[in-house]
């Protein structure tokens, strides 16, 4: 039986994305007969085709399509081990890749950045940001170690743990009539002008809220999307114009004059989860959860926690 080495895994991704075996030997610098061997040589190894050729075509089987999917991230895995070993030969600092949406509370993201830990002393964290459905998707595919993500998708490839749940909030204008109120029901928004956050950004979430809305027979006069909340704030102003937003974002335009108040509704909730991928089993990356846990729980009722709200 052939050894499933990483030369032959690479040359049935780069057919598999290229469905042309003398394409995927030019991008991998080799003959196309070589790619030929490798695949030729991985489908006996596994006992399966992985492809199905003519004259004319290529196309993946069942099984082509499952190996590939894994065999990706394998890959991927394999490249990152070579660097951390030339890394780690070089004494170089320790990196672990996380990413944030921009929507969740940045306290959680100072508490990342601000941790030092004694059994990692040179650990660095690359931030990035992104939507929670693209960092779910990095998450998996290994680009990411952690990520701060808003109502992730569900998957079994993931460890996920909620670490904050908080209502929606509304901005408006101080004028506005809803300013009166402690908190506002959804039913009061009806014939409001909306600016939600786009749909990419957290789907479940902003299904629920159309969902919601449309069994209680509300509708707004109109509907604007946004990418960032501050994108709102001059829009504020025009009468009868609202921003559904989470809390941090909401605080953030609320400070250029105007007000907020908690969305009052009944599963209208948005959750801030940390996950990583289940096979994650990096010392460093499970040290650095272990150590914001018990940062996040001395804080958990602190009054640093509670962020001022414009009124």
């Amino acid at each position: 039986m052939v050894r499933n080495e990483l030369k032959h895994t690479q040359a049935a991704i780069a057919v598999a994305e290229e469905l042309n075996f003398s394409r995927a030997a030019r991008r991998l610098r080799l003959s196309q007969p070589a790619v030929t061997k490798y695949v030729a040589e991985l489908e006996e190894s596994l006992g399966v085709l992985l492809f199905v050729r003519d004259h004319h075509s290529v196309s993946l089987t069942e099984a082509g399509r499952a190996y590939v999917e894994e065999a990706r991230i394998a890959v991927l895995h394999a490249e990152r081990a070579i660097h951390a070993s030339r890394a780690a030969g070089k004494d170089a600092e320790l990196m672990l890749n996380v990413g944030r949406s921009p929507y969740a509370d940045p306290f959680f993201t100072s508490i990342l950045l601000t941790m030092r830990l004694p059994l990692f002393p040179r650990l660095k964290l690359n931030l990035s940001s992104g939507f929670s459905c693209d960092l779910a998707r990095e998450v998996l595919a290994g680009e990411l170690d952690l990520a701060l993500a808003i109502e992730p998708p569900l998957s079994d490839q993931f460890t996920s743990l909620k670490i904050d749940e908080s209502p929606l909030y509304l901005v408006m204008s101080r004028e506005d009539e809803l300013a009166a109120h402690p908190s506002v029901k959804l039913c009061q928004l009806d014939q409001k002008r909306w600016m939600l956050f786009q749909r990419q950004s957290h789907p479940p979430l902003y299904d629920l809220i159309q969902k919601q809305a449309q069994q209680a027979r509300i509708f707004p006069s109109a509907l604007q999307h946004f990418l960032i909340p501050e994108e709102t704030v001059p829009l504020l102003n025009s009468p009868g114009a609202v921003t559904i937003v989470g809390k941090s974002g909401a605080v953030r335009i609320a400070r250029h004059g105007l007000t907020m108040r908690p969305l009052e509704e009944i599963g209208l909730q948005a959750t801030t989860h940390l996950i990583c991928r289940s096979d994650n089993d990096s010392r460093a990356l499970g040290e650095l959860v272990r150590c914001f846990v018990r940062r996040l729980n001395h804080y958990v009722n602190d009054e640093q926690m509670s962020l001022p709200l414009p009124v």
